[in-house]
């Protein structure tokens, strides 16, 4: 009765449609039953813009929604194609302790040591089965990179995650250039696509009580699971995308997920540099981060939160471009988008060297 892409349309929209609805119930459920869950202490070293103390439960949701993508598609597709794929089983796996370590610090608070050493296990994780960073003829270099990769993007998004709709909006915008790439490449038939689908809608789900004034954060239980999901989400569909023909696929295939993760690299770029250069700690929290310095210039916070999303948005339009019409790839586009890189970098960076406070 149905084709196979109508099928899968339909079985994808429903379950995206389901999903939302189920995030909100689920956030709802939260918020009436758990009063104190994930409610951080005043002398924590994560310092959110606010002051009010909230439950930071939202990446139970994110966690949930996952698990039942995986499971949807064992049950309307082929289910060898999940349980029997080493690879996807590597990324149940790092995502599984992602979500443990942020229950675990937002619990007892990690001491950063166990905390960095749980990140290098999810790369090392996803290192071994399969989910590899290959722009190097060097197995040792690609190893070395997915890891930092992916212990980057769960810092990345852990700090990032210090004021309302921040890090919710730029991680749906990751998510459909993900996605985008992956339907550009007919590639939407598999349980990658089911499960990113299910996060998003998970996300924006939680979006609506996140969304200033927020009445709930999704903690490092949100932020490291998201954060090693979208790390191997971005080593499968970005980093290792279809080559082109061309010179300089290396540079356009790392060109890539640096445009979609433009914004979580850039805030902890800077605030790193800028903490060293003081010689302050780069883990100890503080309101030095991009998003504090556009709020010192005068934006509120939904501003800030749309800003960001503004700009990851155009970075899922310059995905496009990339993907649909740049197929013959030379010198002129790296140096072009490199160009945007560093320009939009400046901007962030001078703003907080003029405008965030120690």
């Amino acid at each position: 009765m149905f084709s196979n892409n109508q099928y899968f349309s339909l079985v994808f929209g429903a379950f995206f449609l389901l999903s939302i609805i189920f995030s909100l119930l689920i956030n709802r459920l939260f918020l009436n039953f758990v009063k104190t869950l994930g409610i951080r202490n005043q002398n924590d070293t994560m310092i959110r813009w606010s002051s009010q103390a909230k439950p930071a439960v939202g990446g139970f949701s994110f966690y949930i929604i996952y698990l039942l993508a995986i499971v949807s598609f064992s049950i309307f597709f082929d289910s060898n194609k999940v349980f029997l794929n080493k690879e996807f089983i590597g990324i149940l796996l790092a995502t599984m302790l992602g979500f443990l370590l942020g229950l675990t610090d937002d619990a007892y608070n990690t001491k950063p040591i166990l905390k960095l050493a749980a990140q290098i296990t999810c790369g090392v994780i996803l290192m071994i089965t399969g989910t590899t960073i290959n722009v190097s003829s060097s197995a040792t270099f690609n190893s070395v990179a997915t890891v930092f990769w992916v212990v980057g993007i769960m810092n990345s998004l852990n700090m990032l995650d210090n004021m309302d709709g921040i890090t919710s909006t730029v991680s749906v915008s990751i998510l459909l250039s993900a996605l985008s790439v992956m339907i550009i490449h007919h590639d939407y038939e598999s349980v990658y696509f089911m499960s990113m689908t299910g996060v998003m809608a998970a996300i924006l789900g939680f979006l609506y009580y996140n969304w200033n004034p927020s009445k709930m954060y999704m903690g490092d239980t949100g932020s490291q699971f998201l954060g090693v999901f979208l790390a191997a989400m971005g080593i499968k569909f970005l980093w290792n995308a279809e080559p082109p023909s061309g010179d300089f696929i290396s540079a356009r295939n790392i060109l890539l997920p640096v445009i979609v993760f433009i914004m979580p690299i850039i805030d902890t770029t800077t605030v790193v540099i800028n903490r060293m250069m003081k010689g302050k700690s780069p883990f100890v929290g503080g309101k030095d981060h991009t998003t504090h310095a556009l709020a010192y210039l005068g934006f509120s916070d939904r501003q800030v939160a749309l800003v960001f999303w503004a700009i990851t948005f155009i970075s899922l339009i310059l995905v496009l471009i990339i993907e649909r019409y740049l197929v013959d790839w030379n010198h002129f586009y790296s140096m072009l988008f490199a160009a945007y890189i560093a320009v939009m970098f400046s901007v962030f960076y001078f703003a907080s060297k003029a405008h965030v406070k120690d």
